[in-house]
């Protein structure tokens, strides 16, 4: 098993309140130094990570099939390159690529569902829920629509 210090961890998600969310992990991801995030490089991203490894993806990503094709190449040549061990996001659509490269090359997968989304799941969660290593909710009646997510309540 790796050392904290040896563990490679990358944070991915749209920017907005899905990097806000991760964000929010600070107390948890300050003691992994070995760390990237990929995201949409725009003004909160500049400011929240500017002393942070960032490799910008493309956006606007709902529902955009040239989005998905981008960000999977994107996917392909950051991860191969990083080969982190555990991929981390909330969503947005940028994850799915990411997941699924992820899983490829063996990176655990913790994926997030939003605080928001408590009786509807999002298309991002309904995507990574089958490959995911630990699906995390943050309501109780969330575990409805993800019999097998963990309730570790709100991130707030």
């Amino acid at each position: 098993m790796k050392d904290k210090k040896d563990i490679k961890i990358c944070f991915v998600g749209s920017s907005g309140g899905h990097l806000a969310h991760l964000y929010m992990l600070k107390p948890f991801w300050k003691q992994y130094a070995n760390r990237f995030w990929v995201t949409f490089y725009k003004e909160d991203v500049k400011n929240l990570l500017k002393d942070e490894k960032v490799y910008p993806c493309y956006y606007p990503t709902n529902r955009s099939v040239k989005a998905l094709f981008i960000n999977t190449g994107l996917a392909l040549k950051i991860l191969f390159k990083e080969k982190p061990d555990m991929i981390i996001s909330s969503g947005a659509a940028v994850a799915v690529p990411f997941f699924y490269v992820g899983k490829i090359i063996g990176a655990k997968l913790i994926y997030i569902e939003v605080f928001d989304r408590v009786k509807k799941p999002t298309i991002t969660g309904k995507m990574v829920y089958p490959i995911a290593d630990k699906f995390v909710v943050q309501w109780e009646e969330q575990k409805k629509i993800y019999p097998k997510a963990i309730n570790l309540g709100s991130i707030f």
